[in-house]
């Protein structure tokens, strides 16, 4: 019932923005969040895939990013044609904190490789 109603009625929180959160200090966290293609969005077909229950997604490379993701920049290379839910996705809303907090949590339990 909670989050039914915090769907419905978002808290302060939810419409806050956080102006020092910036894509530049980021590891294009919302690049690997399943991205959904509506019928009017304008995004070439070799990007899209479709799940098993025939939705239209953004394609995602071996490591899991958005196949639009230019990997050396984390720059989107269709930026002018990014779906609708890219364009609504706000930096340093709730819900991108949240994500670049759980994606922190998820790297900080990984094993640390060194180099030689």
């Amino acid at each position: 019932m909670e989050q039914a109603r915090a769907a419905i009625d978002p808290t302060e929180d939810d419409r806050r923005i956080d102006t020092s959160v910036s894509c530049s200090r980021c590891d294009a966290v919302c690049c690997r969040l399943t991205v959904v293609v509506m019928p009017e969005d304008n995004v070439p077909e070799h990007l899209v895939d479709r799940t098993s229950q025939g939705l239209s997604v953004m394609a995602r490379g071996e490591e899991g990013w958005c196949v639009a993701v230019d990997p050396l920049h984390l720059r989107c290379t269709i930026y002018d044609q990014r779906p609708g839910i890219c364009r609504k996705f706000a930096m340093g809303s709730a819900y991108c904190r949240d994500e670049r907090k759980k994606y922190r949590e998820e790297n900080a339990r990984a094993i640390p490789l060194a180099l030689y």
